[in-house]
């Protein structure tokens, strides 16, 4: 399947790498050298798929960074340009980003800068990255344990997404792209959320059509507005808390996958939504039992509660001292751009706590 964008294809399916074989066929002289940027995970994992299915990328410089939200910085980034620079890598060469979201993101913005551009393509090995991290031409690394401070837009020139690689992952990683998944349900498609909830993700059709679902949602919004000065903000659903927590995470060198943070942040959001949005309590419930019911969702520490905060003032989606979100309306449709108060939030995180808590 093709999934069109701004510009690029999104590309889903089984043969998919065997096309793009094809293609870098097709191109021969158009491109010098050919670089493949991983993480030791992609590379161990998912890199002997890639190169069985394309013989054209024999002899093209692997460059492997450690795996982990800790490495998404600039100055990975330099050593990385400097390397390519050694290499004497041109505005012809190519940048092939193998791996999750970290190498997505870092990849791209490397590429769009080194020599103000050269061209890349992603193939995203993790489910986040399938529905997530690779659509939408969002690039950027974390400055400190601040998300995504530091980036631009600009779209990849091809997305392969290959549902082997998926193959690969450990249930932690499989979880975490699940929160996205469920969130472009939320904010966009009930009829999905109900497809969702007969999840087989053993069922290879079914997989695919989760991904062309979801891939299809995220672009859609995308193509309507790729800078995020509007409904692309609804994408956001769950990372006003979700980043805070992965940023809180990030500091005190804690565990916590960006899924498995958005999930949180999906939960904590809806009870918002509820209290001060249109969503019914219904729904809200119909919501909660489904995420507990996926996630192994853990409490908010209370002590914890005013360094988030904090955190989410400095999210890029606040104003001033306005922390802003998206909310849902009722389940696939959502409002963004909605301010609520300090004490509102602590009062969700305590609800949601609360939730946990009888849940046991």
């Amino acid at each position: 399947m093709e999934v069109k964008s701004n510009n690029y294809s999104v590309y889903i399916g089984k043969d998919v790498l065997e096309d793009f074989n094809s293609i870098l066929e097709d191109c021969q002289g158009e491109y010098s050298n050919i670089f493949i940027f991983c993480d030791e995970n992609s590379a161990k994992h998912c890199l002997p798929h890639l190169i069985g299915q394309v013989p054209m990328l024999i002899g093209s410089e692997l460059i492997e960074i450690e795996s982990g939200e800790h490495n998404k910085t600039l100055s990975i980034c330099q050593e990385v340009w400097e390397t390519i620079g050694e290499s004497k890598a041109d505005r012809k060469a190519i940048f092939v980003n193998l791996g999750g979201g970290v190498v997505c993101d870092m990849g791209g913005m490397i590429a769009s800068l080194y020599k103000r551009g050269i061209k890349f393509f992603h193939i995203p090995t993790t489910l986040l990255a399938q529905v997530d991290a690779s659509i939408g031409g969002k690039l950027a690394v974390d400055l400190g344990a601040h998300k995504n401070q530091i980036g631009l837009f600009r779209n990849p020139d091809i997305v392969l997404v290959d549902p082997k690689f998926l193959n690969t992952l450990p249930e932690r990683h499989w979880l975490s792209g699940l929160a996205e998944v469920l969130k472009h349900a939320l904010i966009a498609d009930a009829d999905y959320w109900t497809f969702l909830s007969g999840m087989d993700l053993q069922n290879e059709e079914f997989l695919i059509a989760l991904l062309q679902k979801s891939i299809t949602i995220k672009n859609t919004i995308v193509l309507e507005d790729w800078e995020e000065k509007g409904i692309r903000k609804t994408l956001n659903f769950g990372h006003t808390i979700g980043h805070a927590l992965e940023s809180n995470a990030l500091e005190n060198k804690g565990d916590l996958l960006h899924g498995e943070a958005v999930a949180i942040g999906l939960a904590v959001e809806t009870i918002l939504s509820q209290m001060t949005n249109s969503l019914t309590s219904e729904e809200c419930s119909i919501i909660l039992d489904s995420l507990k019911g996926i996630f192994n969702l853990e409490p908010i520490k209370e002590e914890d509660f005013s360094d988030l905060i904090e955190w989410m003032r400095h999210d890029k989606k606040s104003d001033g001292a306005q922390i802003n979100f998206t909310l849902l309306n009722k389940i696939g449709q959502a409002d963004y751009n909605k301010t609520v108060s300090e004490n509102v939030i602590e009062e969700a995180m305590y609800r949601y706590n609360s939730f946990l808590n009888e849940s046991l």
